[in-house]
């Protein structure tokens, strides 16, 4: 695993107070939110990275491990533990070895992670994998299967109807394999979904717009609503103004991991003035223009 310098990704010094490690986040986290740039691929990725070096160094616990150990503090217990064992089999046999013998702590590490002076039998779970995965909306309103290439091997995926931009997904021991016969790593999905040129999600609700003709905002009638499961009929009230919004219930989104219940579809009136008067309409316009 790479090192990761989580104090280079939040910008503050190794000696930064809790406080300023706060303020650095808060300021980096508003800045790099995924729903204040849906055109920036990579701002999903960068609000990760800021929020793992967040939860490490704003914990006194986790950051006092990972300045002593650097990409591998989570192992920090293991390492302490193997470290005393270490000690305490170098004391019992230190007749055996000159106070200057080379075979010193610093051999300890080599071993723990494949070095060859020594095996300590230690099991250590593998390193997680990340990934991500593109969708268009439409992809995400039924249950359907994706293969994905990760590290060169193809996993196939059962995608559930409803899920969410940004959402992250656990593949349980689909990362890298264990040592010493540890368990693997998990595998991290996080799904883009891709904005729709006519509706827009918020939630499990959608938003969308129709166009009405004046005749029928003023006198009232129907009009054909377009929604992702078909076409709906719907009445127009008479006098309907321009804005009016009116709600479809269970026309919006699947929910996720909530089979047969879907959010709701809000659509907003929009009235079309006609164009290319004739003269009679003109003149009927301006009758009705005069009247009080």
């Amino acid at each position: 695993m790479d090192f990761i310098d989580y104090y280079k990704i939040l910008g503050v010094d190794k000696s930064a107070k809790e406080d300023e490690i706060k303020k650095a986040y808060r300021k980096l986290a508003r800045k790099s939110h995924p729903d204040l740039n849906p055109n920036d691929k990579n701002a999903e990725s960068e609000f990760k990275k800021i929020n793992e070096a967040n939860e490490v160094l704003s914990d006194p616990e986790k950051r006092k491990k990972y300045d002593e150990y650097g990409k591998d503090w989570q192992h920090a217990e293991e390492f302490q533990k193997q470290q005393q064992s270490y000690q305490e089999s170098r004391r019992s046999n230190e007749s055996q070895y000159s106070e200057n013998d080379p075979r010193d702590f610093s051999s300890f590490f080599d071993s723990m992670f494949g070095g060859s002076r020594r095996s300590t039998g230690t099991k250590f779970r593998g390193q997680d994998y990340t990934s991500e995965l593109n969708l268009k909306l439409t992809d995400a309103l039924e249950t359907h299967q994706q293969t994905l290439t990760v590290n060169g091997k193809n996993i196939r995926i059962t995608i559930p109807a409803g899920i969410e931009n940004g959402q992250i997904i656990k593949l349980k021991n689909h990362g890298a394999p264990g040592a010493n016969g540890g368990p693997s790593g998990d595998l991290y999905i996080t799904f883009h979904i891709a904005n729709h040129l006519q509706y827009k999600r918020l939630g499990n609700d959608l938003y969308t717009t129709a166009e009405i003709d004046l005749y029928t905002a003023l006198l009232g009638g129907e009009t054909i609503i377009e929604t992702l499961s078909g076409k709906v009929k719907m009445k127009v009230s008479p006098e309907t103004q321009y804005g009016t919004k009116i709600r479809l219930k269970g026309k919006g989104f699947p929910v996720y991991k909530r089979e047969g219940e879907n959010g709701d579809l809000y659509v907003t009136y929009q009235i079309k003035l006609p164009s290319n008067l004739n003269e009679e309409q003109i003149k009927l316009f301006t009758e009705l223009s005069k009247i009080k």
